[in-house]
């Protein structure tokens, strides 16, 4: 099975077919999508300005949706890296139990659904990279009350995610579940009564 790197370099081939070149793209998501499969695909079109289902789209445009993503991807895996050496410090000094931001960080290892948006049309719009640094940052720092991806402030408790985990708090502006460990207790806690709210109205 190809890599990731292997694959950007089938989409860079000018010398490949162009439907061959789109696929390969599209198998990149399969080793790196933010914000699972089919909601990063649709951003790298958006951005890119060809269709979700243009099966011959401008080779520029598609080197363009896949720049984006390798940026992305380059900001995600140096986090990782620090990520481990951090972990490799921690257990060094004796803290063996890891902390929420651990357990969030094992369901997204590799990138995949880190920022995870369930309707594959509502995501964030700004580039993937700022993205993930924004994201990033919030995991560096105290959890705030806010989606650390866009700024919004309106939070909502979703069932039934086809992630894992499939409850959560989502961003009702920008759409990405909210990672747990970058939010304060009362911002879980308003996010899950407004759920409340929403089912008993």
């Amino acid at each position: 099975m190809a890599g990731f790197r292997s694959l950007a370099r089938q989409v860079r081939d000018p010398r490949s077919d162009l439907a061959l070149r789109r696929y390969s793209l599209r198998k990149c998501l399969e080793r790196f999508a933010p914000y699972g499969h089919r909601a990063t695909w649709d951003h790298l079109c958006s951005r890119a300005g060809f269709g979700p289902e243009d099966r011959s789209p401008d080779p520029v445009r598609l080197v363009a949706a896949l720049d984006e993503l390798e940026e992305a991807r380059s900001v995600w895996l140096a986090y990782e890296v620090d990520f481990a050496e951090r972990r490799r410090k921690e257990k060094h000094d004796g803290l063996r139990s890891p902390g929420s931001i651990d357990d969030w960080h094992r369901l997204t290892w590799g990138g995949f659904g880190v920022a995870w948006c369930d309707d594959p049309r509502v995501h964030p719009r700004e580039p993937l990279a700022e993205v993930l640094r924004r994201l990033i940052s919030a995991l560096e720092h105290d959890p705030g009350a806010g989606c650390p991806a866009c700024g919004g402030a309106r939070l909502t408790w979703k069932y039934d995610l086809d992630h894992e985990p499939s409850t959560g708090p989502v961003c009702t502006h920008c759409g990405i579940l909210v990672p747990r460990p970058v939010l304060t207790a009362e911002a879980l806690a308003d996010a899950r009564r407004g759920r409340l709210l929403l089912v008993s109205a």
